[in-house]
């Protein structure tokens, strides 16, 4: 018999996997990269954001999100301006295309969600939403 930690691991991983290919199955219609997907998920839940802030967000290194960031400005789903009490830095924010992408993705989440806790009773609901609050507070 496995660990109640080992079969934690294995189920934490796999619904990982699950997600992913989710993900990946509901982008590659649409056009766009998973990291620019992914950023606009970040931004569309924060609103406007440093450089810093989004390369922190994503787990890249600001020049990595400089490239991505050039390529979804001329895309039309975000765009650069100044920030108003700091001059040196530049945030990052959707445009009206970018704000209806993230719309409808978030959408595509909440079905998801929707199904996937179904069955599920709103204390499980609850439950579920507390355990990973504090899974993402780890991180």
């Amino acid at each position: 018999m496995k660990s109640t930690e080992d079969q934690l691991n294995h189920v934490m991983v796999e619904f990982y996997e699950k997600l992913s290919s989710w993900e990946q199955a509901v982008v590659k219609d649409n056009g766009y990269s998973l990291p620019q997907i992914h950023t606009v998920e970040i931004l569309g839940g924060h609103g406007p954001l440093r450089m810093k802030e989004l390369a922190e967000k994503l787990g890249v290194t600001t020049g990595t999100l400089t490239v991505q960031i050039d390529k979804m400005v001329k895309s039309d789903l975000v765009t650069r301006m100044p920030h108003e009490s700091d001059r040196r830095s530049i945030l990052v924010a959707l445009t009206e295309q970018g704000q209806e992408l993230y719309l409808e993705h978030d959408a595509l989440h909440l079905q998801l969600t929707g199904e996937l806790t179904a069955e599920f009773s709103d204390a499980e609901r609850i439950q579920l939403l507390s355990f990973m609050k504090r899974i993402n507070a780890e991180f």
